[in-house]
């Protein structure tokens, strides 16, 4: 705990029975104005839009009802009114095995906040400023392969052929990029209509079964489940989701392995889970895998070419669509990735608690 934390204890019944200072300084009120007061009805936890979080997803629930410790950002309206960003760590005070109390520790994270904002938005701006010289170079390398300017030798062609590849790498990597600061930045434009899973993941495949056939890679497709495979979401979004799990897929299989997707329609949602026979990953690489610029030992040796942002993005689009994603995997064995996304889209995902959690 740093000293600039602020600490708050409550009661079994979620009364403030002890804060600290430092609370007291970020929150803007007295010691009399919380002591003994309703922990919920006094610390306005709400979102980035300045609505009331419910009490159910708040850290301090849920570290009551599940009796484990919860970290997560959030955003708390102090006494003048102004909103601003916390993080929260709760851990629940237990005897025998039931809850007794809590402790929360939370700091400001304006600051943070203000400079994370700035690196989002000079990415951006360098991600923009580098598509309009990338666009020239495959421009002009595509004129001479296909020879516009004269013919080439053989050695030449292959020059450019890897001039070509590369310059396709940086532009995937520039999309990413801005796809990762219009999440951060709450910029995704989420536009919904009514789409077919199964029409989309077919051309995903058929998109990347030149990549899957250079490694003597089998796709498959199948559906299960006895509802329609229709859903209401984004199209796009969906597709971009799609593309880099099974390109990750393919990416960390080895030769003649194998790569599927089914997609399962259930009532109320469609699960898609793609499935590989690659290297893995290890557990004790699970609970980061998520993470940005994050890439497991194991594969990062023998593929030198991630950037560890894929599953990030992954997961950040899932979130703007109502999805979850989970996975389970074994090193050596392959893994299984598999997202669900509501049959109707009604906004993003702003819980980040999941009774899943284990799988994140």
């Amino acid at each position: 705990m740093s000293i600039g934390d602020g600490v708050i204890v409550t009661d079994e019944f979620g009364k403030i029975t002890r804060v600290n200072p430092q609370a007291l300084r970020i929150l803007g009120h007295k010691e009399d104005e919380l002591l003994g007061q309703w922990f919920p009805q006094k610390i306005i936890a709400v979102n980035p839009q300045d609505k009331a979080i419910p009490l159910i997803d708040r850290p301090m629930a849920k570290a009551y009802l599940t009796g484990k410790s919860i970290s997560e950002k959030s955003y708390y309206r102090v006494a003048d009114g102004r909103v601003i960003p916390v993080h929260i760590s709760v851990s629940p005070i237990l005897l025998n095995n039931r809850p007794q109390g809590a402790i929360e520790i939370f700091r400001d994270i304006t600051t943070e906040e203000g400079i994370d904002r700035m690196k989002s938005e000079f990415i951006s701006l360098a991600s923009h400023q580098l598509r309009t010289p990338l666009s020239s170079i495959k421009t002009y390398s595509h004129m001479l392969v296909d020879g516009y300017m004269g013919d080439l030798t053989s050695a030449q062609k292959k020059s450019l052929k890897t001039i070509i590849f590369a310059s396709n790498r940086m532009n995937e990597l520039i999309s990413t990029l801005l796809n990762i600061t219009r999440i951060e930045s709450g910029a995704i434009a989420v536009s919904v209509k009514m789409l077919d899973t199964k029409r989309l993941t077919d051309e995903v495949l058929t998109e990347l079964s030149l990549h899957a056939s250079d490694k003597k890679i089998t796709l498959s497709l199948r559906c299960t489940g006895k509802g329609s495979t229709r859903l209401k979401t984004d199209g796009l979004i969906l597709k971009e989701i799609i593309t880099n799990l099974l390109s990750n897929a393919i990416k960390y299989t080895p030769e003649g392995g194998n790569v599927s997707a089914k997609i399962n329609a259930r009532p109320n949602d469609i699960m898609i889970t793609v499935t590989d026979t690659g290297w893995g990953i290890p557990k004790h690489d699970h609970d980061q895998i998520f993470s940005k610029f994050f890439r497991a030992p194991n594969v990062s040796k023998l593929e030198t070419t991630g950037t560890g942002l894929g599953l990030y993005l992954v997961k950040g689009l899932l979130e703007e669509l109502g999805g979850n994603i989970w996975f389970t995997s074994k090193e050596g064995e392959g893994s299984d990735f598999h997202f669900t996304l509501p049959r109707n889209y009604t906004g993003p995902k702003t819980d980040e608690y999941d009774p899943k959690v284990n799988k994140l």
